[in-house]
């Protein structure tokens, strides 16, 4: 019983060299000259990269301006590059710089070898004006707050600070409406009790009131749309703030309401 154990120790060292034998050599000369390749490669590569990372001498200007000018495009470019190679430049923050300039809505930058760089420039779209001088864009957003040359046919939509976005969107979605009818949305005005109304092409003013303003919306078209058509120039406005019906204020004249219970406290 006692010798058993040192022949199974016997049996595990010889297992155990058995299986360090069966395992390849390692060429250690081999190893080496592959390291020496690969650092070779890397080297070479590193030729390579510096040898095609040459200065920036020419930007390709591309896109529909109107209000961009390519030349400010190409002048925000050579100020990013100056000190650096066609490999090295940092495409983002070159596309960061031309973002800056008014009226970009959107860059695309792309190395043009051997030593030039391509930019494509999407500008921005005026949906309306925001108060006096501000633009929003198609999203709602403000993009211009105070323009030097402002396009007096836009709507012009107010609001209160940071309420930008929401007037565009009720603007654009109502204004598609409107125009179904042939008449357009001149202005739209959100004010800090949270009451919608808006101006008409035609003069007349439209009262939403506070609450349920899609809804108002909705019955003005199915309801008042076709007596504002035929005859706007007697109507100042056209009040949609009533429970059930709408109300008319004639020119020069009393207010006339239409099918119309008392006006909801809630949405006055």
């Amino acid at each position: 019983m006692i010798g058993k154990p040192k022949n199974r120790r016997k049996q595990s060292e010889r297992s155990g060299k058995s299986l360090w034998a069966k395992l390849p050599k390692l060429n250690w000369k081999r190893i080496g000259m592959t390291v020496v390749s690969l650092a070779g490669v890397s080297a070479a590569a590193g030729v390579i990269l510096w040898s095609l990372d040459k200065p920036i001498d020419k930007v390709m200007v591309a896109g529909r301006f109107a209000r961009v000018s390519a030349a400010d495009v190409e002048r925000a470019v050579k100020q990013q590059v100056r000190a650096v190679g066609l490999v090295s430049v940092d495409l983002d923050t070159v596309r960061r710089a031309i973002e800056q300039i008014p009226w970009v809505d959107s860059v695309t930058v792309q190395r043009a070898w051997p030593h030039g760089l391509a930019v494509v420039v999407t500008e921005q779209v005026a949906a309306a004006r925001w108060r006096q001088s501000g633009l929003l864009n198609t999203r709602g957003e403000l993009f211009v707050a105070d323009a030097r040359h402002v396009p007096l046919e836009l709507a012009q939509l107010s609001g209160p600070d940071g309420t930008e976005t929401d007037v565009a969107k009720h603007y654009l979605a109502w204004q598609g409406r409107v125009a179904e009818a042939g008449m357009r949305i001149t202005a739209i005005r959100y004010d800090a009790r949270g009451a919608w109304e808006f101006d008409l092409g035609n003069g007349v003013t439209v009262r939403l009131g506070r609450r349920q303003c899609d809804d108002h919306f909705e019955r003005f078209m199915s309801t008042a749309v076709k007596v504002v058509s035929q005859r706007a120039s007697d109507i100042e406005y056209v009040d949609m703030r009533y429970t059930n019906g709408f109300a008319i204020g004639w020119r020069g004249s009393t207010t006339v309401a239409r099918h119309a219970d008392e006006v909801d406290p809630q949405h006055g």
